[in-house]
């Protein structure tokens, strides 16, 4: 079943304009028939990573031996942390530290509002969020004596502040938010919702993992309190990649994260007994930074920084606009609805569509050369990178999705 041309060759023309175009050549692409609507997952590997891991490995392992770790990598996680402030998280230097996974980040944030709220036991999350945020908010909700207070789904709009009436209270520490929603992709408004949590004298904890280096993001400017988020999706850090955590300044005094470990310890090399925190992020550290993935962050970041969030927005929203066209073209006829809002700004960059077989859809789309996501129990997620998608890969992989489900039938 062949494309329709006069879509295809808007798409085109699309391409022919993008400012982000050549963005493209600097990623490793292997296949270049291949439809890849996965990078909000795993991002493409960047061409400069290759050779920063190479150096890591070859020269400051290979050579420099133990000497690098104060040559390179003792201050890496605090490096890289502000670059990431500066370059896609609206947070001045000395907020933000890389070092961990999403899952530990999340656990020392939502620990470290459970102890400074004595009398507050009670976290806020939503019902549906991401497994880790919910796991974790369960943990430490039992270990304080509290409870979780359960954010309803509120549709593919996302949280709005009113959603929160009737949660927040004096016994609630935290909120734990996902700034893009991993499924719908429902891009909440930071600043308000923050604002409407402090409000009610809690802390918001937020999860960034669907949003960092595709959405605008000032945080101190919202007044965040704390955040955490993964460098692998759409900072192109890799498999693995560590993740980060800010910690607003004027917080960081009275807030104590619970694991105790050398790296955040004060004169860590002299090795004393007892535990005194270093002053600053670097308490937030535990034990020893893992250099060879952190080694891979800072080339995607400084992609990303180069091209520009507003710039890589503005993309993402001509992308999700092209899918959600072609959606009402193609895929409603086909049986599929739509997961995701219509409202360009209230989305990130991915879309769900649904359907009663797509789980067996997404098999056979991978079969065809088209890589999307599938969430149970009958999402497809088509997540656009806007430095490594295309506008003809929109098209040509919601045409072969359209073309599956029709059984290659006409439309």
């Amino acid at each position: 079943m062949s494309c329709p041309e006069p879509l295809r060759e808007r798409a085109e023309r699309l391409d022919a304009v993008d400012p982000l175009a050549g963005y493209l050549d600097r990623f490793v692409v292997t296949e270049p028939g291949l439809i890849y609507l996965d990078g909000n997952s795993l991002g493409r590997l960047p061409r400069t990573t290759v050779d920063a891991v190479r150096r890591t490995v070859e020269h400051q392992w290979g050579e420099e031996l133990i000497g690098s770790w104060e040559r390179h990598w003792m201050a890496l996680p605090t490096l890289l942390g502000d670059l990431l402030g500066q370059a896609v998280l609206g947070a001045g230097a000395g907020q933000v530290v890389v070092g961990d996974s999403t899952t530990v980040s999340l656990y020392k944030a939502v620990s470290a509002a459970l102890d400074a709220a004595p009398g507050r036991t009670d976290v806020v999350v939503e019902r549906d969020g991401f497994p880790t945020d919910r796991y974790v908010v369960e943990s430490l909700a039992r270990r304080a004596g509290g409870k979780v207070r359960w954010l309803e789904p509120p549709g593919p709009d996302g949280v709005r502040p009113g959603h929160l009436d009737g949660l927040l209270g004096p016994t609630v520490a935290a909120v734990v938010l996902s700034h893009v929603d991993y499924r719908s992709a429902a891009l909440l408004d930071l600043p308000s919702v923050t604002a409407a949590i402090h409000a009610a004298g809690a802390l918001a904890v937020w999860d960034l993992c669907h949003s960092v280096g595709v959405v605008p993001i000032d945080l101190d400017a919202a007044e965040a309190d704390l955040a955490v988020g993964c460098t692998y999706k759409y900072l192109n850090g890799g498999p693995g990649a560590p993740a980060f955590t800010y910690v607003r300044r004027d917080l960081q005094p009275s807030l104590g994260q619970p694991i105790w470990g050398w790296w955040g310890r004060a004169d860590m090399m002299a090795m004393p007994q007892g535990y005194q925190p270093v002053d600053g992020v670097g308490a937030w550290l535990a034990g020893t930074p893992p250099v060879l993935s952190m080694a891979a962050v800072e080339p995607g970041v400084r992609l990303v920084s180069e091209a520009g969030v507003p710039a890589i927005r503005a993309k993402s929203m001509a992308l999700t606009a092209l899918a959600v066209q072609l959606y009402d073209e193609w895929l409603v006829p086909a049986g599929f609805g739509l997961a995701t809002t219509r409202d360009p700004a209230r989305r990130g960059s991915h879309i769900t569509v649904t359907h009663p077989d797509a789980e067996s859809l997404v098999r056979r789309l991978v079969e065809a050369g088209v890589v999307p996501d599938f969430r149970r129990p009958d999402g497809i997620r088509l997540g656009f990178s806007p430095l490594t998608t295309r506008f003809v890969d929109v098209h040509d992989g919601l045409w072969r999705l359209a073309s599956l489900a029709a059984g290659d039938r006409a439309l």
